[in-house]
């Protein structure tokens, strides 16, 4: 009986060692790919969300690592910071991967986005299609949606009106 506990016990001491190296594929591979699929089955735009952006997440590590692999090589702690960091993208307790999108992503490509209301046709060659504000808005759609297009046809006719306040004001000083 002793040798086989001893067995047991050196078992566990490899899976504890080298428990980042066989998890890591699990948790960044092998469970994100199960949910990627599913999410690809739902309707819900949420999951979709979460597992692209967790897919251009690990693209960014994978591409860190295979650039600073020599640098990598010097901190022991990295396999374990990786997967810890994985685990955080990936657990769907914590959503982190859609958070890192909402927090970080988002509001950077949302506030560079700059949606040029204003048509300008562009020279016409002879063999394309008639460049029109037809053609346009169609592109436009196309390119990003029957929503989207509609919100800015709201903003642009929004702006054209005359604002009226909604604003209700407090006075400080009134005893209520």
């Amino acid at each position: 009986m002793g040798g086989s506990g001893g067995g047991i016990g050196s078992l566990l001491k490899v899976i504890l060692t080298n428990f980042d190296v066989l998890a890591g594929p699990v948790v960044s591979l092998v469970y994100p790919l199960y949910a990627s699929i599913r999410a690809i089955e739902t309707k819900s735009p949420v999951d979709d969300q979460q597992w692209l952006t967790y897919w251009i997440l690990y693209s960014m590590i994978t591409l860190f690592e295979l650039t600073f692999a020599k640098l990598i090589e010097w901190l022991p702690f990295w396999s374990y910071a990786k997967l810890i960091a994985t685990c955080w993208l990936v657990i769907p307790y914590f959503n982190g991967a859609a958070y890192v999108y909402e927090h970080y992503i988002r509001p950077y490509i949302v506030q560079r986005k700059a949606v040029n209301i204003w048509y300008v046709p562009r020279k016409k060659d002879f063999f394309s299609k008639p460049d029109d504000i037809l053609t346009a808005a169609e592109k436009y759609i196309q390119e990003h949606g029957t929503q989207a297009f509609e919100e800015m046809i709201h903003k642009a006719e929004g702006e054209r009106k005359p604002r009226t306040s909604n604003y209700v004001f407090y006075d400080d000083d009134y005893k209520y």
